[in-house]
């Protein structure tokens, strides 16, 4: 919603207040003001000028030669390109030296060898939109009435002087999207009384009901419809007072009729339309259901096929509008036309919502009339339209309203307790100022003991329950003015529990290892929702799914996060190092799945590069190996984590190991299948996904801390040479097994296999680290403890010493 705030000043006195405090008042008093257009920002030296002469310039057809008064001793000369401008016209002029939107500034010139002393403006050019500018101003430059002054400020006559609240209105706040509306809520956050329009409706002695009748079939759907007819009206313009409030609202002014019914459904929140009285097409208005496959031609000449849940005003043959959302094209109100047929009525908001769904269509009155109008503003709004066609169009108002009223309702009474109130909100709010809050929302209060008996007005349809006073008490007591208090509670304050912990330390560790954290749906389809699992298990899919590809919830995340680096790839990222913790929903026969949560990753690309030397490293399964090595460590797991070489679907299978913790199997990690890079467009990709709450949950020994040791170690180096299908990490751990409490690390650094080796076989080469911390070792005890790791690899792989 739109609010002019020189227009809300015709309602309420904002004198002692600015727009831009005003819109803060407003935002903290629960209604959020999202901005606050000052409508001549930027803009000066902007006056009427007053077209004296004009004339063909003589070297160019499309400009004018004109001359101006500006309000100066002596007349200017402005070259115009505008097709439209004409001797006598009252014109917008930018003089020189004057700043226009955009900071453009007007400077004389010469124009094909004539000189121009400023520049006679379109409203375009002063900052207005230009869906929002009359038609007939749509290519040219705008015309002032004759009886502007001269050499006034042009932006005062267009109100252009004017700032603009930018109301962001929840769809519960439906009272707000009328300027009446708004004044009640800002007359109760300024404490003052609300000036409303004064309706001195003068009407002639022939009856409306002698022009019209009306008859209602959907008395469900229309409780409410009220017609009066106004004779003799002479169609032109709208004063400028009421196009530039429409613009500032964002309505595009018409004529003078069909501008006073927005007009009037901006003031007042109520819908209104104006139909051609002589195009009617009958003397009677009947309100029903559409026959289904009825058509009907809209405002915008569009032809609509209609069904039978859709509401019609007919003129008892054919429809001529489709209730609360357009009118029709049949009984337009035109130049030419004299007589109008004024339609108010009340539509129920859901039947509205439905035709304008299945037609497109959004319009300002659609909208009102899904939220809900005020049921007792409907005859009033009539009145008011009505008086300003007698006033603005010379039209005759005829005596009487033609209506079939069957609405009732009557405003809602809600009891509260002071007690209540301040018991929700932490106050100590007394009786009084409280019953004031309520005097200055309008709502009528009368205290009876300690309830109080709260009358809404049917304006205000929002509330309905305790809690809705309560708020309008908070609202306008102030939030900022509610103390602030801590939660009384027994247990010491809130912390972290020790898997949260853990699980920020994961996050932590793995962002500082390069790797950014993703977040995809839970959601995923058929076809995906098993692949790569770590555990297989019967999909749980949605009753009502949203979408084939979002119907069952996912048992892996890494399908998802493949798509992620597709996506990225696609965008010519060619390096991606994702990572996500989310979790996966395990069926185990119950109602509801299992929620389990994991760790997955996914790393393509160039891992490490250092152009000024020349460096560029790939990415390879040791790299991402290394990460989750890191991590185990990070997480002190390390000495219960065993890889182990595996075969998985959708996997390399010589590049992917299983990883156990312990016994248990918690994770795999490896490259992608060539054939599924393929299908995802990747190049050479590699994954891993974890039981992540396997692994927080992993009952470690604390931390030990030891001291640097104060002695030397000894390093022994050994290449065993064992048969193909021996790892290296089934040897790595028969050597630390045998090393006994002196060997205290064990590196691979070498694998070799071709030429001067056996047919399957292959050499294997470790680094042994032999330490004692209490003292220097001799080299027999190095030497016996080294003779057992050999004689250990040899009793179970048969390895030798490679020569």
């Amino acid at each position: 919603m739109f609010v002019s705030f020189k227009w809300l000043s015709e309602y309420i006195d904002l004198t002692n207040v600015t727009a831009q405090e005003l819109a803060e008042k407003i935002t903290k008093s629960g209604i959020e003001v999202e901005g606050v257009e000052v409508k001549n920002e930027g803009i000066k030296g902007v006056v009427v000028g007053h077209v004296l002469e004009r004339e063909q310039h003589p070297n160019a057809d499309k400009l004018s030669k004109c001359l101006l008064d500006v309000g100066e001793e002596e007349p200017v000369q402005i070259i115009c390109g505008a097709p439209n401008v004409a001797q006598g016209q009252k014109v917008a002029v930018a003089k020189v030296g004057a700043v226009l939107p955009g900071n453009f500034k007007i400077k004389k010139a010469k124009l094909r060898g004539e000189a121009s002393h400023g520049m006679i403006c379109s409203l375009q050019e002063l900052g207005v939109e230009g869906k929002l500018v009359p038609k007939e101003y749509q290519e040219g430059i705008f015309v002032f009435s004759s009886d502007v002054e001269v050499g006034r400020d042009a932006l005062e006559v267009l109100n252009l002087d004017d700032q603009v609240l930018e109301l962001g209105l929840t769809p519960n706040r439906s009272d707000c999207l009328s300027m009446l509306g708004v004044a009640y809520e800002v007359a109760a956050i300024l404490n003052q009384p609300v000036k409303l329009p004064n309706i001195q409706l003068e009407t002639a002695e022939e009856k409306a009901a002698d022009y019209i009748s009306v008859s209602v079939e959907a008395k469900e759907d229309n409780p409410l419809y009220a017609a009066r007819v106004i004779r003799n009206v002479q169609i032109a313009p709208s004063p400028l007072w009421m196009q530039t409030r429409l613009m500032a609202a964002g309505i595009r002014p018409h004529n003078n009729v069909v501008d006073i019914t927005n007009y009037v459904l901006l003031e007042y929140g109520q819908p209104l339309h104006a139909f051609d009285y002589d195009r009617f097409g009958s003397k009677e208005v009947v309100v029903r259901k559409a026959k289904e496959g009825e058509e009907i031609v809209t405002l915008d000449e569009q032809k609509r096929t209609l069904s039978s849940e859709h509401l019609v005003i007919t003129n008892g043959n054919e429809p001529v509008a489709l209730a609360g959302v357009m009118g029709g094209a049949n009984s337009e109100v035109q130049e030419d036309t004299t007589n109008i047929l004024l339609e108010a009525a009340y539509f129920q908001g859901q039947t509205v919502r439905k035709a304008s769904k299945d037609h497109g269509l959004r319009s300002e009155a659609s909208a009102r009339f899904e939220k809900g109008v005020d049921p007792n503003r409907v005859l009033e709004a009539l009145d008011r339209a009505a008086q300003l066609m007698a006033q603005l169009a010379n039209g005759t108002v005829l005596n009487g309203v033609v209506a079939v009223n069957e609405l009732t309702v009557e405003p809602k009474t809600v009891s509260i307790t002071q007690e209540r109130v301040n018991r929700v909100l932490g106050t100590s709010i007394s009786l009084e100022e409280m019953v004031n809050i309520f005097k200055r929302l309008q709502f009528d209060v009368q205290v009876q003991g300690e309830e109080l008996y709260v009358t809404v007005p049917t304006r205000r349809g929002d509330i309905t329950i305790e809690e809705d006073l309560i708020e309008e008490v908070a609202r306008l007591f102030g939030y900022d003015n509610i103390p602030t208090t801590l939660p009384q509670a027994s247990q010491s304050p809130g912390m972290l529990t020790e898997y949260q912990k853990k699980r920020r330390r994961v996050r932590r560790y793995l962002e500082g290892a390069g790797l950014y954290q993703a977040i995809t749906y839970s959601l995923t389809s058929e076809d995906k929702a098993g692949l790569f699992a770590l555990e297989q298990s019967e999909f749980t899919r949605l009753a009502l799914p949203m979408s084939e590809d979002r119907s069952v919830l996912r048992l892996g995340l890494i399908p998802h996060l493949l798509e992620v680096t597709k996506y990225n790839n696609a965008r010519q990222i060619d390096s991606v190092a994702l990572y996500e913790i989310g979790s996966v929903f395990v069926s185990e026969g119950e109602t509801k799945p299992s929620e389990k949560e994991r760790l997955a990753g996914v790393v393509t690309g160039t891992w490490h590069e250092q152009l000024w030397q020349g460096e560029k490293k790939k990415v390879d399964f040791f790299v991402v190996k290394g990460i989750l090595e890191g991590l185990f460590e990070t997480l002190n797991v390390t000495s219960s984590i065993t890889f182990k070489q595996a075969k998985r679907e959708g996997m390399h299978p010589g590049r992917t190991a299983e990883i156990y913790l312990g016994e248990t199997f918690v994770g795999f990690v490896g490259q992608l299948h060539p054939t599924v890079q393929k299908d995802y467009d990747l190049s050479e990709t590699y994954v891993f996904e974890l039981a992540l709450d396997e692994l927080l949950r992993y009952e470690v020994a604390p931390l030990v801390y030891e001291m640097i040791p104060r002695y030397p170690s000894i390093t022994r180096d050994i290449a065993l040479v064992v048969d193909k299908a021996v790892s290296a990490g089934e040897l790595q751990e028969v050597i630390v097994q045998a090393g006994g409490k002196l060997l205290k690390d064990v590196k691979v650094f070498d694998v070799y296999e071709g030429e001067h080796l056996d047919e399957g076989k292959k050499s294997v080469a470790f680094s042994l680290r032999y330490l004692d911390p209490e003292r220097t070792l001799t080299d027999e005890e190095v030497s016996k403890a080294h003779q057992n790791v050999l004689t250990q690899v040899e009793e179970k792989f048969g390895a030798t010493l490679r020569g």
